[in-house]
């Protein structure tokens, strides 16, 4: 689904968008995270399941496979995960908290975060943010430094955690 389009028939919401097997809905197309260019990640999918400018929010479903991680960044917009499958980690600012299925991180602008799921299964979660937002902002050198003083970071960040 485009960005910035509502789930709709003939231009009124669809109430409904019916799950299809291995965590996929109906009509959402299965997309890359991002650019492989843009940010280091590895093996995460994402989907938008819902865009509407009259709620000014996207829901959107990511999926990290087994050992893969998201982005570490920061940006100017809240968001608000929920996990729904797998076990994984996930950094918000300087603290590692264990994910499990049903927990809600919420992210508050400007704080380092990233999502890792365990080595041993896919760790898939809906995220809310808002429709229109920044772009993410990736650590620099300096900020990484920081970041990774401290050692239960820097062994998160190598994924060894």
């Amino acid at each position: 689904m485009p960005k910035g389009k509502s789930i709709s028939i003939d231009d009124k919401p669809t109430p409904l968008r019916r799950s299809v097997d291995g965590y996929r809905w109906e009509d959402v197309p299965n997309l890359p995270y991002k650019n492989a260019d843009s940010a280091p990640f590895r093996a995460i999918s994402r989907q938008t399941l819902f865009s509407d400018p009259r709620l000014n929010g996207e829901l959107r479903y990511f999926e990290i496979e087994a050992g893969g991680f998201s982005t570490l960044e920061r940006h100017e917009h809240m968001h608000a995960v929920m996990v729904l499958r797998g076990r994984g980690q996930c950094l918000v600012g300087q603290t590692i908290h264990a994910l499990s299925p049903h927990d809600l991180v919420a992210i508050a602008p400007w704080t380092w975060h990233q999502f890792r799921a365990d080595a041993t299964e896919p760790l898939g979660f809906l995220c809310l943010v808002n429709a229109a937002r920044d772009r993410p902002q990736l650590p620099t050198a300096e900020e990484l430094a920081a970041l990774r003083a401290a050692p239960a970071v820097a062994a998160f960040l190598d994924g060894v955690c």
